[in-house]
């Protein structure tokens, strides 16, 4: 025990006596500490963000007719697969309905478990005051209007003149509580309807995308377009998010029972992918980073080399006096292992203050910052930094304790 302190009084006065070349060496450990754990914390701020707010997004079951192997199909409401949803001027001629019947059964199987309802969607000219533009269309049930969407601003509609808009078609349009809009053409004539809420803003969804749209009432929607009662997509907006397998599994299992007769999709891929998206961008920007890790390799190796150049004749003296190999060998990894504590003890420091920076800068909040997913990349980056001294200190700690002790003595 005592020999043992001893060598580690030696590791630590060799790294005072060489200071500034130690801190130099330390400074490259952290700089990659500072990197790894940054851009370590700016991934995790990065997917726990995108994460919730694709939670929205995650309980959305969409149901279609099934259109065979091979049938080209657009897109449902909101971008995801599936056909197009109904709507005079909006559907497909390939598009395969949901029958009544069916529609009745998938309320049925799903009704206990969330909100079952079915879109309408076209687009149309709108007008308002001297602007002209041009706007998707939404017509729902006004039950199910209250269930799905949040308003911001003012109201929710009540009668077939009185509708909601999105805040980004109100930002442009310039649209207020009680505004005025006029949808069509004006040459084949206008329905006037009234703004009455604006909604919070809703961003990518899998069953309607209402930020540059206008939401109204089933009526609204077939006085302007006709097509009552042409599901061309029904939707399910599953209260917890956990039970979405199981409604599928239902759905298929009565509806496909004999034959495909519908297909039914949910979002949770589409999750997956932007989550496993924005992970393999992080580790692959990290992997980047730990370049600066293997500089710092070089540099710490370099100084370990050096000092045993330097020392070789204090380290024939140790082995003449009894010194055994093994208790050089530490000597030298200690002070690998002291630089290795320094630099990223100073790297984690500097590593919170810089990634704070990074996150707000990259994601553009701070909220997840504080989290365990976060910080964990700190210990972790200390850990890589500090393994990656003690590897390069091996080989000079091996070649220092199998100096020959007489040629040692002999050193100028």
């Amino acid at each position: 025990m005592i020999v043992r302190d001893i060598i580690f009084q030696l590791s630590v006065r060799n790294v005072r006596l060489n200071l500034l070349r130690s801190l130099l060496a330390a400074l490259g450990i952290v700089i990659g500490v500072i990197a790894i754990a940054s851009i370590g914390m700016m991934g995790a701020n990065m997917t726990l963000s995108v994460t919730e707010q694709l939670t929205d997004m995650a309980n959305k079951l969409t149901v279609t007719g099934y259109a065979g192997e091979g049938d080209s199909m657009e897109g449902p409401v909101g971008g995801g697969p599936g056909p197009p949803p109904p709507g005079a001027g909006g559907s497909s001629t390939d598009e395969v309905l949901v029958t009544e019947n069916q529609f009745k059964d998938i309320k049925r199987i799903a009704g206990k478990y969330g909100v079952v309802y079915f879109v309408y969607r076209d687009s149309d000219q709108i007008e308002v005051g001297s602007d002209t533009g041009r706007a998707t269309i939404y017509g729902l049930d006004l039950e199910v209007i209250r269930q799905i969407l949040t308003v911001k601003e003012g109201e929710y509609p009540e009668s077939p003149s009185s509708v909601l808009v999105g805040p980004l078609l109100a930002e442009r349009m310039g649209l207020r509580i009680g505004s005025r809009i006029d949808i069509g053409d004006p040459t084949e004539g206008t329905t006037t309807v009234r703004v009455t809420g604006i909604l919070e803003e809703r961003g990518l969804s899998m069953d309607i995308n209402t930020d540059v749209a206008i939401v109204g009432s089933e009526n609204l929607f077939v006085d302007l377009f006709g097509g009552e009662g042409e599901y061309g997509q029904v939707n399910i907006a599953v209260n917890n998010v956990d039970d979405v397998a199981t409604v599928k599994s239902k759905i298929e299992g009565a509806l496909n029972k004999k034959k495909d007769e519908v297909t039914v999709q949910d979002s949770s891929r589409m999750v997956e992918s932007i989550t496993s998206t924005v992970s393999s961008m992080t580790t692959f920007v990290t992997a980047i980073a730990g370049i600066s890790l293997l500089v710092a390799a070089v540099s710490i190796f370099n100084v370990m080399m050096m000092s045993v150049t330097e020392r070789v004749r204090e380290i024939g003296i140790l082995r003449s006096i009894g010194t055994q190999r093994s208790e050089v060998l530490r000597m030298f990894i200690y002070e690998a292992v002291i630089i290795g504590i320094v630099g990223a003890a100073i790297g984690a420091v500097l590593s919170l203050i810089v990634g704070y920076a990074v996150v707000v800068g990259m994601v553009g909040t701070s909220d997840y910052f504080f989290t365990y997913g976060s910080l964990i990349h700190v210990p972790e980056a200390m850990l890589i930094g500090v393994a990656v001294c003690i590897m390069s200190g091996v080989y000079p700690a091996w070649r220092a304790s199998n100096l020959n002790p007489i040629e040692a003595l002999r050193a100028e």
